[in-house]
């Protein structure tokens, strides 16, 4: 079977990692898999909003050391791995014109845990767990966690998680803001595919322009980021989605958004 899965149901793309016996450790072939599922997700106007989660005990424990050779005499380059696959897998995440919700099933661990962050609402099982792991074998946070840890939690917590390697547990990374949801763990399939489902039935064009608004703050002074909103909301004003929205309303009635 496939290491990822990819499944499509009323709008919603559901991508699945699915190496439990190796609690989804990422390697080459998962990524080229996850490439070619975000790149559909992006392409297909019938796919208005992703759902990514793993199977098993695990939601990703980032990649697979089992695969790195470090028995050699010659260092190994680190960062043609991050160039080739988990920064432009970041950097699709983030860039996806659609809502993605992240459902953490169990533990997420370094690269694992900072592609979840990269999602847009990240809902996690209560037994679930985030650890930034890679201190313990002499790395650096990497996979947007440098990036994404003092922005979403402050520079004094995300030292203590980067230095300490310590688990985070659900309660805890809600409680301090570094995701957005906890739910019983024979909750979070039904939660977040009904969440999904709401997404994806939304103003598709609308969302992916308010991603553009939030990711851009975090670099913009306050006269770039308004700006940034007049010219994102001329382009929103422009909708199909608005006019529906206005007119719904209007008429008292539940809005019938097209995604366009």
């Amino acid at each position: 079977m496939a290491s990822v899965l990819v499944s499509v149901e009323a709008g919603v793309a559901t991508i699945t990692l699915n190496r439990p016996e190796k609690l989804n450790a990422l390697n080459p072939e998962m990524h080229q898999l996850l490439r070619a599922a975000l790149e559909r997700a992006t392409d297909e106007p019938a796919i208005r909003a992703v759902l990514l989660t793993g199977t098993g005990r695990g939601f990703c424990t980032g990649q697979d050391l089992a695969e790195r050779d470090v028995s050699g005499a010659a260092p190994i380059d680190l960062s043609v791995s991050l160039g080739s696959h988990y920064n432009p897998l970041v950097r699709r995440l983030r860039a996806l014109p659609k809502p993605i919700i992240c459902a953490v099933n169990g533990v997420a661990a370094g690269a694992g845990a900072n592609i979840a962050l990269a999602c847009d609402l990240v809902i996690a099982a209560r037994s679930a767990s985030f650890i930034q792991a890679f201190s313990k074998i002499g790395l650096i946070p990497d996979a947007g966690g440098s990036y994404f840890l003092p922005r979403l939690i402050g520079t004094a917590r995300a030292m203590g998680l980067a230095l300490l390697a310590e688990k985070l547990d659900a309660e805890q990374a809600v409680q301090w803001g570094l995701i957005w949801k906890v739910v019983d763990d024979d909750q979070l399939a039904s939660e977040t595919a009904a969440l999904a489902h709401r997404l994806a039935s939304g103003p598709t064009r609308g969302y992916g322009l308010l991603k553009k608004a939030m990711y851009a703050s975090a670099g913009n002074s306050l006269d770039a980021q308004l700006d940034l909103e007049r010219d994102l909301q001329r382009e929103a004003g422009y909708s199909e989605d608005y006019r529906e929205g206005v007119t719904a309303f209007k008429e008292k009635r539940d809005p019938r958004f097209k995604g366009r």
